[in-house]
């Protein structure tokens, strides 16, 4: 994972903050409030917007490639043994 970065990077261009986890702190806020009230569908489908969205600002498909292999290592595990009993 050469060019994905995984450590906190949030922030605001201009803004000091006192606290280093402030801003990650203001975006977990701004995440949870844009759910808000809404259905578990809907919920997806802004998370499905959002996902294309960021994507496409984020434009390398190096870096999106490897933010793709980071988020499912976390929910698939590498190695998958079926069993056939």
């Amino acid at each position: 994972m050469d060019h994905l970065n995984t450590q906190p990077h949030f922030g605001e261009p201009g803004q000091a903050y006192l606290n280093a986890y402030t801003p990650g702190d203001d975006f977990y806020q701004a995440l949870i409030d844009t759910h808000r009230d809404l259905s578990d569908e809907q919920s997806r489908l802004v998370n499905a917007r959002l996902i294309l969205l960021l994507a496409n600002h984020v434009g390398d498909l190096r870096v999106l490639r490897e933010a793709m292999a980071a988020a499912r290592a976390g929910v698939v595990p590498t190695a998958q043994t079926s069993d056939p009993s």
